[in-house]
């Protein structure tokens, strides 16, 4: 959680108000922008779920206390200037009262990178309620044998695909990086410990 002091921001040169712009922490995507003030921000901190002080009804309100859609506080930085909030939360559904995830993008599923985060989760679904028709059920209901055995040829398809098409690398690479997924959820381990294995060998 976050060291950060309400004196430590310049709450004057906005009447009280600070920009509060959200993240994801775990993919790094903008969600939303809004206000705190020093109140709101200390009913951040003490809750762990983010809230605002809305402009137009002159009120605190915490994200999701409608909908249940919160959103789950990290960490919070402050800017160079010491005027504007970086907030890192994981959000609990859509972000957006469009039901998008983010208030930056009318489409629900994540581009770039951050579409591996949408996939790791959309496998955790499948893998706990098992829909039937679905490939990733039958691998989870096949057990570790068939779900290492896929992840081992998809291995081997992509070494294959060097003497390939371009086009076959960037297929067999993506089924590839889909077993790899379903193989870490079975071994409950998730993307982010990879992840922050690999940042560990780089610093």
């Amino acid at each position: 959680m976050t060291e950060l002091k309400p004196d430590e921001i310049d709450w004057g040169k906005m009447a009280g108000l600070v920009p509060a712009i959200v993240q994801d922490e775990r993919t790094g995507e903008v969600l939303m922008l809004g206000f705190m003030n020093e109140q709101a921000f200390e009913k951040t901190l003490e809750s762990g779920k983010v809230t605002f002080w809305s402009r137009t009804r002159k009120t605190l309100w915490t994200k999701g206390e409608t909908s249940g859609h919160y959103l789950h506080l990290r960490s919070i930085q402050l800017d160079c200037d010491q005027d504007t909030l970086l907030v890192q939360a994981v959000p609990e559904g859509p972000v957006c009262h469009r039901q998008t995830r983010t208030c930056f993008s009318d489409d629900p599923r994540p581009g770039g990178l951050a579409f591996l985060d949408y996939l790791e989760r959309l496998i955790e679904r499948r893998e706990k309620e098992l829909p039937e028709g679905s490939y990733t059920t039958r691998l989870f209901q096949e057990g570790s044998t068939l779900i290492s055995k896929k992840l081992g040829e998809e291995a081997v398809e992509v070494i294959v695909s060097a003497n390939q098409s371009r086009e076959r690398t960037v297929e067999e690479s993506a089924d590839l990086i889909y077993h790899l997924l379903v193989f870490l959820r079975s071994r409950g381990v998730a993307l982010a410990e990879v992840l922050t294995e690999l940042e560990k060998r780089h610093r």
